[in-house]
């Protein structure tokens, strides 16, 4: 039980901590578009989510699959790009199809974060009993994700329910903002530019 405190601990933390703006900017942009009312897609989505980053971390962990660290960072920033340039587009109140194409976003993009953890995992104990500890860390992310689409759902409901901002006001300011920030991180994360970076820096 011991272990499994400390390893759902680890989860929580790297999502609620600044290091982890990235995932927090990925998870907000994902739940923008939706409010309190649309709880069932959220739910779908953030399964679609799990689902994504939960393989890819297994499979990482277990060395079925071996992505350089520095591409994975770089992905990173891109999927909070293309999620918040999707929402860009998106017509609050408008008809969706069964399975929006945020949903695969969502799951595709999950992939890409659940790469991330891996390393993370493997630094702090190898591969001595990875399943029961893959599980608390996974439940441990999860809570704290459903922690950060309850706050971007309040704020929503503050300033479109409450304050009567138009909602297509709402989600196109936050998700602009969003995408300077991906933007401005892709470029941070170039991995030529970045090894050239840590060179000059050790010189």
């Amino acid at each position: 039980m011991q272990d499994f405190n400390l390893y759902f601990g680890l989860g929580v933390e790297h999502i609620l901590t600044w290091d982890a703006l990235d995932h927090i900017l990925f998870v907000t942009a994902l739940c923008l578009r939706y409010r309190f009312p649309d709880w069932k897609k959220v739910a779908i989505m953030v399964t679609a989510f799990t689902v994504g980053h939960s393989i890819t971390l297994a499979l990482s962990v277990f060395g079925w699959i071996n992505i350089p660290v520095a591409i994975i960072e770089f992905l990173i920033p891109l999927t909070i790009a293309g999620t918040a340039m999707n929402n860009l587009f998106f017509r609050p109140g408008q008809k969706s199809e069964k399975l929006p194409i945020i949903y695969f976003f969502a799951l595709f993009f999950g992939m890409i974060h659940g790469m991330a953890y891996a390393n993370l995992l493997l630094d702090l104990e190898g591969t001595e009993q990875l399943p029961g500890h893959l599980l608390a860390f996974n439940l441990g992310i999860e809570v704290a994700q459903l922690l950060v689409v309850a706050v971007v759902l309040s704020l929503s409901f503050i300033f479109v329910d409450q304050f009567k901002l138009k909602q297509a006001w709402w989600l196109r300011i936050l998700s602009a903002l969003i995408l300077i920030f991906a933007l401005k991180m892709t470029f941070q994360r170039i991995p030529a530019l970045r090894s050239h970076t840590q060179t000059a820096i050790k010189q």
